[in-house]
C-alpha cells in the first residue's frame, strides 16, 4: 500500500454519502456538514465553490472539486447568489430557518433538487470517516482542488441512480476511484508532496512500500538497505532527502497511524494491534503511542467512539 492509497484506507468509502443533484438557477447550498473531505462533480451547467475565507472557484462540465474538511463552504450557481438551503452534519438539509426541504426536494433515487430538468446536475460524495492514516495526508492538501474528472463521472452518474443489490459498494468504489484520479491530475500538474515525489525513486521508492506493506516486521536502516540494495548510509541519506524524515521516522509514524486505525475496530486489543504494526508487546505499543501522540491508546479509542 503507498500513501495514496492510504489516504483511502482510513476514510475508505463504506457506506459514503452520494446524492445526484438536479438544480435550476439560482441556487446557493451552505454545506456546513463537518465532513473531512467531500467530492463533487459538475455533470452539466455551471458551478461555484466559495471556501470560506477564500476565493471562489468556477467549475465546468467534467471537473471535479476535493474540498477537505471540516471548514464549511459554499456551492453555488453564482458568487452572487445568496444560500438558500444548508446541509448539516448528517445530511440533514434545511432553509436558512431551519425548516426540513430534504423530502420536498426529493426527485427519485439519490437524486435531489429544486426541478427535475434543471440546467445543473451535481453528484456529490461524501467521506464522513477519518482514519489516521489519512489524516496525515490530507493535512498536505490545499482546502480545494478543481481538476478534470475523466471518464468515472460518466460511470458514477449512470450507477448514482440505481438500486440494486451490491450497489453500495459499487458507488463507493466508483467514489474513490473519482478521487484518486482527481488526486493523481493534481499531484502531477502542482507540487506534490516529497513522500509522493519519493515513491517514483527507484530505491527510496521501493523502501516506502516495503516499510507500509510488512510493518510488523523488524526492520532496521541495514536491513532495509540490503533489501533494496545500497548501502545503509546512502540509503540513510537519499530516505531523508526525498521523504524529509529519516527511515525509522517514517516507519514509527507509519505504525503508529495504522494503530491509531486499528484502534477504533471494536473488537481490537491492545495487544492484537501492537502485533499487527510491529510492536513486541502492549507496553511497547503504549509507550510509543503516549510519547508521539500525548494520549494513551485507551484514550485514543475512547475518544474515537465518543
Amino acid at each position: 500500500m503507498d500513501q495514496l492509497a492510504a489516504l483511502l484506507d482510513g476514510p475508505r468509502a463504506r457506506g459514503a454519502f452520494l446524492l445526484r443533484s438536479v438544480l435550476d438557477p439560482p441556487w446557493s447550498l451552505r454545506i456546513q456538514d463537518e465532513a473531512p473531505l467531500a467530492v463533487t462533480a459538475l455533470v452539466r451547467g455551471e458551478a461555484w465553490v466559495m471556501p470560506d475565507g477564500g476565493e471562489p472557484v468556477r467549475m465546468r462540465p467534467g471537473e471535479v472539486a476535493v474540498i477537505r474538511g471540516p471548514e464549511p463552504y459554499t456551492v453555488a450557481d453564482d458568487p452572487a447568489t445568496p444560500p438558500q438551503i444548508v446541509i448539516h452534519p448528517g445530511q440533514r438539509c434545511t432553509t436558512l430557518d431551519g425548516e426540513s426541504v430534504y423530502e420536498s426536494m426529493d426527485l427519485g433515487v439519490r437524486t435531489w433538487g429544486n426541478d427535475p430538468d434543471g440546467d445543473t446536475v451535481l453528484l456529490c460524495g461524501t467521506y464522513t470517516m477519518e482514519g489516521a492514516v489519512s489524516r496525515r495526508l490530507l493535512d498536505t492538501l490545499p482546502p480545494l482542488i478543481v481538476q478534470p474528472g475523466g471518464p468515472v463521472i460518466e460511470l458514477l452518474g449512470a450507477e448514482i441512480v440505481k438500486d440494486e443489490p451490491g450497489q453500495e459498494a459499487v458507488l463507493d468504489r466508483l467514489l474513490d476511484l473519482l478521487l484518486i484520479a482527481v488526486l493523481r491530475t493534481y499531484f502531477a500538474t502542482h507540487h506534490a508532496p516529497g513522500w509522493y515525489r519519493a515513491m517514483s525513486d527507484p530505491v527510496v521508492g521501493k523502501a516506502m512500500r516495503m516499510l507500509q506493506n510488512n510493518p510488523s516486521h523488524a526492520w532496521t536502516v541495514a536491513s532495509l538497505a540490503a533489501e533494496v540494495g545500497v548501502s545503509r548510509a546512502s540509503l540513510a541519506r537519499r530516505f531523508t532527502e526525498l521523504v524529509g524524515e529519516p527511515p525509522m521516522a517514517f516507519l514509527t509514524d507509519w505504525r503508529l497511524a495504522l494503530a491509531a486505525d486499528l484502534l477504533r475496530e471494536p473488537d481490537a486489543t491492545i495487544g492484537s494491534v501492537a502485533r499487527k504494526v510491529g510492536y513486541g508487546s502492549p507496553f511497547a505499543l503504549s509507550a510509543a503511542f503516549k510519547r508521539v501522540r500525548g494520549v494513551s491508546p485507551q484514550e485514543h479509542r475512547a475518544g474515537a467512539v465518543r
